[in-house]
């Protein structure tokens, strides 16, 4: 139990490690897009990291990816980075509230996103049994909903507390006027299906590794 615990703590390192190295990479953790919206790499390690070790590792995995995005969005803001760091909206002149705001959406959906793979891939095994074929397969989806968690409850969140000052700023960045509903669509199935597809490939290569490894070290 102790060994298997400190285990546990010494992989919550390496993989907060892993998170906090993704986002000081330029275009690899953070992507900013033209669109005014920062594609990430940085939910893939939550996802491995969730499924591997269960719902409570994965958030608070979710919580260093929260930070990460509140550090880079005061540090190296962009179009949109009022929605995830309280600093960068203050500087804005938005008052307290957008300031509450940012940070509920700077962390609270990547504690969530960080805590669905692990639910999402227990629950398949329970209902449906194991075996390697269908391993693959909960691995797969587990990643893919971990990765659509983060972009729908973000996006949901901007389009319910910022949808008007989102619309404003990106039709002053674009030079053309387009609802708030629209471009939240817009991102969920361009840049969201991007990044659950590419978290979907790595969490399916990288923990099977990891499980493999990890029955070699058994031996």
């Amino acid at each position: 139990m102790k060994k298997t615990k400190t285990l546990e703590l010494v992989m919550l390192a390496m993989f907060s490690a892993i998170i906090v190295m993704l986002s000081f990479l330029p275009y690899v953790g953070y992507i900013k897009l033209p669109i005014g919206i920062q594609a990430t790499t940085i939910h893939i390690p939550v996802i491995v990291g969730s499924i591997l070790f269960g719902a409570k590792f994965g958030g608070i995995l979710g919580g260093v990816f929260g930070l990460t995005s509140l550090i880079n969005n005061t540090l190296s803001p962009g179009l949109l980075s009022f929605c995830f760091s309280p600093i960068t909206a203050f500087s804005l002149g938005m008052g307290p509230k957008s300031a509450l705001v940012a940070l509920f959406i700077c962390f609270v959906p990547r504690i969530i996103c960080g805590m669905v793979p692990a639910l999402v891939y227990k629950g398949f095994i329970k209902l449906f049994g194991n075996g390697k074929v269908k391993d693959k397969l909960y691995i797969l989806l587990s990643g893919v909903l971990g990765s659509f968690t983060n972009t729908i409850l973000v996006m949901g969140a901007i389009f319910i507390f910022f949808g008007d000052v989102y619309a404003e700023k990106m039709a002053a960045a674009k030079g053309v006027f387009q609802s708030a509903m629209t471009l939240v669509l817009t991102t969920v199935t361009t840049n969201g299906v991007f990044e659950a597809i590419t978290a979907a490939l790595i969490t399916t290569a990288a923990v099977l590794a990891i499980k493999k490894s990890k029955s070699l070290i058994r031996r």
